[in-house]
């Protein structure tokens, strides 16, 4: 009796043993591919591709980084990816670009999205908003945030694939051959400014113009435009502007951190193996950094010679001022949403995230800079 039990636990024992087991192989993941050893990579397999982008030929900081960015997809590709670097004008018109990379006539470009706003008015949202978020949570929104899933969504009819790929930092007001005491002043002014920016400023009375780049020092000089935004004071002072205007006010209001774009062809870009496609994502996001940290290098030594060297005034703008321009960027943005159902499913999700993010920039970031920072 005693070996018959014996055997009757042996046998149960066995085939729980065995149950166990097959759960588990059950739950176990599935071993995942080495992506070195993926039969659908051919590392003999290089590509040529071109790049045109919103800025004239290797402009500072901007197109440097344009440079760079196919400088490193190429290293970290090994050579198998190469891109050439066209600027502005030198292959298609600098506002030709997006629809260059749409139609696949090349496979990528860099600008920014505000310049799209006829095409898709939800873009500028993904650029610039007056009194918007900064940089830190521009880049927080849409990286991890959720904006690029919107962002990607907006641009699929488009056949673009957007990535983060640079930002400006917070730029400054603008020059001025006015004081700006009032929102008065801003009556008549005729400004270079895009953007949603453009339109906050007509509604304050004033004109946004629209220059190119390099007609902005002339028009400035002979009185066609009033005034002028740009970016900051690196390009600023390489600009000559301290030449022809005699007020460099701040903060910039109307873009307090601009994203820069690289746009993919979406059809040409699903056609790169795999880790190619991550290299291109990681040199986006490396660009990203490089850029805004330029700035910030660049733009701290240039205000010192613009103050120190040529005498210019620096200003801020009266807190009357820009609460005027906040209470009509509050009515140029219902408006934008109200007449564009794309608008205010972006502006929603913008909308609520930046309260979230405000709330902890509130007690980090503003507490710092007002309490520690000297």
């Amino acid at each position: 009796m005693k070996g018959l039990k014996r055997r009757r636990f042996l046998r149960k024992s066995t085939t729980a043993l065995l149950g166990a087991t097959g759960i588990a192989a059950a739950c176990r993941p599935e071993k995942q591919k080495d992506p070195l050893t993926t039969p659908n990579i051919n590392f003999n397999n290089t590509y040529q591709w071109k790049m045109v982008t919103t800025w004239p030929p290797n402009f500072p900081v901007i197109g440097e980084g344009c440079n760079l960015l196919a400088k490193w997809i190429e290293e970290m590709s090994g050579g198998r990816l190469k891109i050439t670097v066209y600027g502005g004008g030198e292959l298609v018109p600098p506002l030709e670009s997006f629809e260059a990379v749409s139609s696949g006539a090349v496979e990528m470009g860099h600008g920014a999205a505000y310049y799209w706003a006829g095409k898709a008015a939800a873009a500028q949202f993904f650029a610039a908003v007056p009194f918007g978020m900064n940089y830190q949570q521009m880049n927080s929104w849409i990286i991890s945030g959720g904006g690029d899933r919107l962002w990607e969504e907006l641009y699929a009819p488009f056949n673009l694939t957007p990535m983060v790929c640079g930002n400006t930092g917070v730029q400054m007001g603008g020059w001025f051959n006015k004081e700006i005491n009032s929102i008065g002043d801003l009556g008549g002014l005729k400004m270079r400014i895009p953007g949603l920016g453009g339109k906050v400023l007509n509604k304050a009375g004033g004109t946004a113009i629209t220059v190119a780049g390099g007609e902005i020092y002339t028009n400035l000089e002979r009185g066609v435009i009033d005034a002028t935004e740009w970016i900051g004071p690196y390009h600023d002072y390489l600009m000559g502007f301290y030449r022809v205007a005699k007020y460099y006010y701040y903060p910039g209001w109307h873009e307090p951190g601009p994203v820069l774009e690289l746009i993919v062809n979406k059809e040409k870009f699903a056609t790169l193996p795999s880790d190619l496609q991550a290299i291109v994502r990681s040199a986006a996001m490396r660009s990203t950094v490089w850029m805004v940290s330029a700035f910030d290098a660049k733009n701290n030594a240039y205000l010192q010679k613009l103050i120190g060297e040529e005498n210019v005034q620096l200003k801020a703008f009266p807190e009357e001022v820009l609460q005027a321009l906040r209470n009509f960027t509050e009515e140029t943005i219902a408006e934008l949403i109200e007449e564009d159902a794309q608008s205010k499913k972006v502006y929603e999700h913008y909308h609520q995230f930046r309260k979230g993010i405000n709330n902890w920039s509130k007690i980090s970031e503003r507490t710092f800079y007002n309490q520690v920072l000297t």
